[in-house]
């Protein structure tokens, strides 16, 4: 059975809208755009390439396959990102989306998420989630994701699309690994286990 594997970019605040530039998202009067591009280095890059390097598929929402889809395929084939980006299988989750122009690229309806998820993890070893704001959360939501690599960068920005949102499903995770890098940047991989645990730190008398 293979995996199912979100990849998110969050802000101390956990806010995870727009991270590499400007215009890549302005919904809701968003102007922190490329917030995390001052804190990449080689180090983190190498990383983020190794990493996206081991997928099979990608699972993308809508708005991210857009911006995706108007960048990497101009991309050198030899780049670390690129190339998987543009050789691989693409899943993107929409009801509007009737003739997508980048290749490998096969549309699920809605309403055939849970099933076509569960038909990738049938399918592929490595199934990848990257950015997604809307599709990720109910993903998580759902039991559907089977790690959790969280990338968070030592920046408050205060409004933003976010992770997770009130009234997400509680959960409970477990920190498989953590890496922290010289720009203050820290990545951690979390996977499921179980549902929260309760304790009390009241004395008893």
């Amino acid at each position: 059975m293979g995996r199912i594997i979100a990849n998110t970019f969050v802000s101390l605040d956990g806010v995870m809208q727009a991270p590499g530039g400007p215009d890549e998202d302005r919904s809701g009067g968003f102007r922190h755009g490329g917030w995390v591009m001052p804190f990449f280095d080689e180090e983190g890059g190498a990383v983020i390439g190794e990493e996206i390097g081991r997928l099979d598929a990608m699972l993308l929402g809508r708005g991210t396959y857009d911006i995706f889809a108007s960048y990497w395929p101009h991309m050198p084939a030899d780049d670390p990102v690129a190339g998987p980006f543009n050789g691989r299988p693409k899943f993107v989750v929409s009801d509007t989306l009737a003739s997508p122009t980048w290749r490998e690229t096969t549309v699920i309806r809605r309403r055939d998420t849970v099933a076509e998820v569960e038909k990738l993890r049938r399918t592929y070893g490595e199934t990848q989630v990257h950015g997604s704001a809307r599709l990720l959360p109910w993903l998580l939501g759902h039991g559907l994701v089977d790690e959790l690599r969280r990338w968070v960068f030592p920046v408050v920005l205060g409004t933003g699309k976010k992770l997770w949102l009130d009234g997400a499903r509680p959960a409970r995770y477990r920190l498989a690994d953590a890496r922290s890098f010289k720009t203050g940047v820290v990545r951690m991989r979390y996977e499921p286990s179980g549902v929260p645990e309760y304790g009390s730190a009241t004395l008893e008398t």
